[in-house]
């Protein structure tokens, strides 16, 4: 079975968090849940679920064996499990996965507007050089001159589109083919994640989502009853990005060797000077897991915003870019073709 989306980790987990909370017991409520869902995976996987339970097997055991949860939630719910706290870790891993859900959709948001963008650019070029040119070189013909300059060395590369059009179409076919494996697979989307994580224009916004996922996942495993020490090991495994993942370790690394988990995040810079500020009074307090929570919602809204901020200005420089180019091909026809003309009149 392949693995859940967030939004259907997060819809699960609240679901559970919801029955275990009204009193109903795990086994009880994943029955309610079997009933109630339509036919198809979803309901095959909760009665897979239902029957691993009914032999004696806790919702740990049947988590693992369904085989389509992450690592991070199995390794949570049998923490749940074994603490008596599995009300709340289920209600944590819901709102942890619908925040993982909305940051997904705000990085596809923002991908997908340029690449459209670009789409639409290339087919009206394509359409001028291929369809439009070829009739104004008629008309140049026509009066007894042709195409030259720019117009000419566009229209000369048109026609070489046209004469390998198979070719072109393979091209196009190919870089379809790396769209869809870049972001439909797993291993692309971590290729991908690699790279954003050095190229200067998202190394900064790759960084921040990074950040944002180390804390809330820090509140998740604190908030379930893990020492620190504990949390900085189950967290470890959910950041993927190199650099703060090897913050992470160091963190870790510090703090199992009795330091302490301010200053350690402070020494690698992992959050910046009011973050870090706010994690050393946590620590104080001893509420480190509601900063978390606090730091990880503040980190959502500025990757929000410095998303939506990156659409604004990609949308009319996109804009301007296909005006220009579209103007020029244009101009570089009509003004021959206007003197042409005068000169007839």
């Amino acid at each position: 079975m392949k693995p859940l989306t967030n939004a259907e980790l997060s819809t699960f987990c609240g679901q559970l968090a919801m029955i275990l909370r009204s009193g109903i017991s795990a086994l009880e409520g994943l029955s309610i849940m079997a009933e109630d869902a339509p036919e198809g995976e979803g309901k095959a996987l909760l009665r897979q679920m239902l029957e691993q339970m009914e032999t004696g097997s806790g919702v740990a055991d049947a988590v693992e064996e369904a085989g389509c949860f992450p690592v991070y939630m199995c390794s949570m719910v049998r923490l749940g499990e074994q603490s008596g706290q599995l009300d709340d870790v289920m209600a944590s891993l819901a709102a942890y996965y619908r925040r993982e859900e909305q940051l997904s959709r705000s990085i596809k948001s923002a991908v997908t507007y340029p690449l459209v963008m670009l789409g639409m650019m290339v087919a009206v070029m394509l359409v001028l050089i291929v369809k439009v040119l070829p009739v104004f070189n008629q008309v140049f013909q026509q009066l007894g001159t042709g195409l030259t300059g720019v117009s000419g060395a566009i229209l000369r590369m048109g026609q070489a589109m046209n004469r390998y059009s198979v070719a072109l179409v393979a091209v196009i076919a190919a870089a379809a083919a790396l769209c869809l494996y870049f972001f439909c697979t797993r291993r692309g989307r971590e290729q991908i994640r690699r790279f954003s994580s050095r190229f200067f224009g998202t190394k900064k916004l790759s960084e921040q989502i990074a950040c944002a996922r180390f804390a809330s996942g820090m509140h998740l495993a604190l908030r379930s009853g893990l020492n620190i020490d504990e949390s900085l090991d189950t967290v470890s495994r959910l950041v993927e990005h190199p650099t703060v993942g090897q913050k992470v370790q160091n963190i870790r690394r510090a703090v199992a060797e009795g330091g302490s988990l301010a200053d350690a995040i402070d020494q690698e810079q992992m959050f910046s000077g009011v973050y870090a500020r706010m994690v050393r009074i946590g620590v104080k307090a001893g509420a480190v897991d509601e900063v978390m929570d606090q730091i990880a919602r503040q980190y959502d809204d500025d990757i929000e915003r410095r998303m939506s901020s990156l659409i604004a200005k990609l949308e009319p420089t996109l804009v301007a870019i296909l005006s220009v180019a579209v103007g020029m091909i244009l101009l570089s026809v009509m003004l021959p073709l206007m003197g042409i003309m005068s000169n007839i009149g």
